[in-house]
């Protein structure tokens, strides 16, 4: 059965459903988070307070009753107002899981990044209310998430996100994909150029304009996720420290703080 901790950071994972994650924020005064991205398709409700929510080059104020939906790897950082109370909940599908669903060879971007449509408002409360209730079993919470993203598309306006093809765009995904490969390990900007093919300065400017981190911030992203997934096993946190490529585990820690909003302690709990 799936399990939620009691303090204000409240993880859903279920072993039965590897594909999805949810998080709950009750009281997100002094969360903060720096510009990341994740490799899953992400989507949230703000439940209370206002937020800033940054998306690529785009900014908004948000506040209760908004859906924010966020593509893999699209840079994003989202704040309480200063003194401001903020409460929100996310939920993380894996994209390839949803490509399935949706019966397409590949994900599929989604668009547009919010929603204030009461309707989907209600529904996705209404699932976050469920995945987080230990009462109801993995099969059934499993119907309902494939329920939700079924109809998620036509709910808002079945526009996918335009997605550029061209050749630089290949050259960075080719040095994107080497960092991702390789993220543990120490990388030079110099290396990372060669493989796309680029110079370095127009790696950086071009890399940051696509993915919204430079080389390095991605890397370390990269780092994060893999943490991420070593946490969920269990392990302990000075080894997945070491193993995604930290000092130690005081660095491990500090930029695992800034990516998450919860320290690796907190995002390892579960009730």
């Amino acid at each position: 059965m799936a399990r939620a901790s009691r303090n204000l950071h409240r993880f859903w994972r279920d072993p039965a459903l590897p594909h999805l994650e949810a998080r709950s924020i009750e009281d997100g005064q002094e969360v903060r988070y720096g510009w990341h991205s994740h490799p899953t398709f992400s989507i949230g409700l703000v439940t209370g307070g206002v937020s800033d929510f940054r998306i690529g080059a785009d900014r908004h104020r948000i506040t209760a009753g908004t859906i924010v939906l966020m593509n893999p790897y699209e840079a994003h950082v989202c704040n309480p107002l200063e003194g401001r109370p903020w409460s929100y909940r996310m939920l993380y599908a894996d994209a390839g899981w949803l490509a399935a669903l949706e019966g397409e060879a590949a994900f599929r971007p989604f668009a547009p990044h919010l929603s204030r449509d009461p309707d989907l408002v209600g529904r996705l409360g209404r699932l976050f209310g469920l995945l987080f209730d230990s009462v109801p079993d993995s099969a059934v919470k499993q119907e309902a998430v494939r329920s939700f993203f079924t109809g998620l598309r036509q709910a808002l306006g079945g526009r996918p996100s335009a997605v550029g093809e061209g050749g630089e765009h290949v050259a960075l995904d080719r040095a994107a994909h080497y960092i991702s490969a390789h993220c543990t390990q120490p990388l030079r900007l110099a290396e990372i150029a060669a493989v796309s093919g680029l110079s370095p300065s127009y790696l950086v400017r071009s890399f940051k304009a696509r993915y919204g981190l430079t080389p390095h911030a991605y890397q370390i992203n990269r780092r994060i996720q893999f943490g991420r997934r070593e946490l969920q096993r269990g392990r302990p946190i000075v080894e997945v420290a070491l193993d995604a490529g930290f000092a130690d585990q005081a660095h491990f820690q500090r930029a695992f703080k800034r990516h998450v909003a919860a320290t690796p302690g907190q995002y390892m709990r579960r009730e």
